[in-house]
């Protein structure tokens, strides 16, 4: 469980998030949405503390982050798994030495011990002979896949994901957004996804954050979403008539 607190971010005269509390729960897709500027990125920054808040506090399982020294945010970003929107593989590296690289780096397994981590995780996330391919030999799907089985082969207690459908059709994007969604709930992650794409919220938004201006405007869940009256989430919501209809549909079965 990660627990914010009154989170505030400013650079020098500009307040970007300005006073954001909620908590994002074990073993569930805790999803960041908002418009562009709404201080989504600011945000997962602040939460994986690349960013220093202005105040406040984040609060990882009863230990909070500004009270850590040095080494305990060394051991806790051990704790934490990250896919970034582009994937941000290793060009130079094979499917396999890519998703080796975490273990190489920040631990002192043996190679047998870290190649057999590596290929558990590649088949958990169900990448067929690709172990030896170079990144420009696989499609975009299989990408997100390898950089989903480099997240976990540390057994993070914390699971990142900023955009982790950009580039995708929407069809390879609902295998991702069940595969991110499958890995949470089998392995007990808390898992926090930076996202614009409504598909998503839909599809697996167990714990839905919608950020305005640097503010949460509302919290709730996939099935909430679509009772709310917030003007600002109805309005980012249902920009689209496919999501009009969609929420038409739910109110009328739900009468």
């Amino acid at each position: 469980m990660i627990q914010i607190n009154n989170l505030i971010k400013s650079f020098e005269e500009t307040q970007v998030l300005k006073g954001i509390s909620t908590i994002f729960e074990k073993g569930k897709t805790n999803l960041i949405i908002g418009q562009s500027g709404s201080g989504k990125t600011v945000f997962l920054k602040c939460v994986l503390g690349l960013f220093e808040a202005t105040d406040g506090d984040i609060v990882f399982d009863n230990t909070s982050l500004k009270s850590m020294d040095l080494k305990t945010r060394a051991l806790l970003r051990q704790d934490i798994g990250m896919v970034f929107q582009g994937s941000a593989l290793f060009d130079s590296m094979t499917v396999e030495e890519n998703i080796m690289f975490p273990m190489k780096m920040f631990t002192d397994a043996d190679e047998d011990e870290i190649r057999d981590r590596a290929n558990t995780a590649i088949n958990r996330v169900n990448l067929i002979d690709a172990n030896h391919k170079m990144p420009s030999e696989i499609s975009g799907g299989m990408k997100k896949r390898v950089a989903i089985a480099r997240a976990i082969i540390m057994n993070p207690k914390y699971l990142f994901c900023d955009e982790p459908n950009s580039g995708l059709d929407p069809r390879t994007a609902i295998l991702i957004d069940n595969l991110i969604q499958e890995i949470t709930q089998e392995y007990a992650i808390t898992t926090v996804i930076n996202t614009h794409d409504m598909n998503s919220v839909m599809e697996i938004g167990e714990k839905i954050v919608f950020l305005e201006n640097g503010l949460k405007q509302w919290e709730g869940t996939n099935q909430e979403i679509f009772k709310t009256d917030n003007e600002a989430v109805t309005k980012f919501v249902y920009s689209s008539e496919m999501f009009k209809k969609i929420r038409e549909i739910y109110i009328k079965e739900s009468n």
